[in-house]
Order: C-alpha cells, then sequence, then structure tokens
C-alpha cells in the first residue's frame, strides 16, 4: 500500500463537526459553479463529504472515484440510506482514471493530490476527463505545520499547486479557505 494513502479506518473524522466547521460543503460547493445538468466526478471521494450533496443537486451523474474499495462501500451505504441513486462507484487510482475522454464539466479533488504517487500524472488524467470550458475545483492543505492532516514535507503549498496546474494546462484561481487550507478552481485553457 502506497505510505500516503488515508486510513479507511479513520473515516469518521471526514464527516466530523470539527471537519463541516472548518470546511463547510455549501461555500465550498459554491467554487464549483454547479449546474444540476453538469456531470461531475469527485477523485478521492471517499466516503462522500462532498459527493452526497453534489449528487443531490445533480441530475446526471456523479461520478465517485476511488481507489479504496472500503471507502466507496461507505459512500455507497450513505448514498442508499439518503435515496440516492444518481452515484457512478468507479475503483480507480488518480493516475488512469476510468472514465472517457471529455466525460465531465466538472472535476472536484479534495485532500487526495498530495497522496497520489505521480501528481503531474494525475493533473493530466483530471484535464484529459473535463470537457472544454470545464471547471476543476482542486482542495489541498497548505504547506504549513498542523495538528491534523498530512505531515508537513507531504504537504504542497498553494503557489507550488498553481505551477503544477499550469504545466498540465490549468488556469488558477487561489481561495484560501481558512489558514490551512486552501482551494484552486481551475480551468483548461
Amino acid at each position: 500500500m502506497y505510505h500516503k494513502r488515508f486510513d479507511p479506518g479513520k473515516a469518521d473524522v471526514l464527516v466530523s463537526k470539527e471537519r463541516q466547521t472548518l470546511l463547510p460543503v455549501e461555500k465550498i460547493m459554491h467554487y464549483l459553479a454547479l449546474d444540476e445538468k453538469d456531470v461531475v466526478a469527485d477523485l478521492g471521494a471517499g466516503n462522500g463529504y462532498f459527493t452526497i450533496p453534489i449528487a443531490k443537486r445533480m441530475i446526471y451523474p456523479v461520478y465517485a472515484v476511488d481507489i479504496e474499495p472500503k471507502m466507496l462501500s461507505m459512500l455507497k451505504q450513505t448514498a442508499e440510506k439518503e435515496s440516492i441513486e444518481n452515484i457512478h462507484y468507479i475503483q480507480s487510482d488518480l493516475e488512469n482514471i476510468a472514465l472517457e475522454d471529455k466525460a465531465v464539466d466538472k472535476v472536484m479533488a479534495a485532500f487526495v493530490i498530495h497522496e497520489v504517487p505521480d501528481m503531474i500524472k494525475a493533473l493530466s488524467e483530471a484535464r484529459r476527463i473535463l470537457k472544454s470550458g470545464g471547471t476543476f475545483l482542486l482542495i489541498e492543505w497548505e504547506e504549513v505545520p498542523t495538528e491534523i492532516g498530512p505531515p508537513l514535507e507531504d504537504k504542497i503549498s498553494s503557489q507550488e499547486m498553481v505551477k503544477l496546474l499550469e504545466k498540465n494546462g490549468f488556469r488558477s484561481e487561489v481561495i484560501h479557505l481558512n489558514n490551512i487550507h486552501y482551494a484552486v478552481v481551475a480551468k483548461p485553457y
């Protein structure tokens, strides 16, 4: 197992009250500028912190992409309890996403890019599956010491992330969500 991967045994923290306070879903989803007819891919969907509220708004499929079958299973259980039927579950790494070229209008990747062995390839894949004119919302840990989250050496600064996105054909805008998290709204050029 790749050492940076999130432990599914700690999945409760992903939907905790503390996380909801620090990262309010409605505020963050605003940056995706969702239209109910968009097709969305949530990369590193985990147990559905963002996937579930996105799917509730959408007419078309939301692709929940995660490498970890246990996380997808948790997400599926939650979706079934809430009678959400428009989520398609895709077990896939992010360096070879199991979706067609230009398959989605919006891509979201929250707190997962730092875990991927080949970030450049993962960003390239996000661009490949995104339709022309689409939006990629990436959320990560700022490169500052914290008591929560990944070790400092695994974090990527917002400035470095913008450079990586530019190398992969995106123009980007950084939004500081709080003192330890940032979002990047990226569009292919």
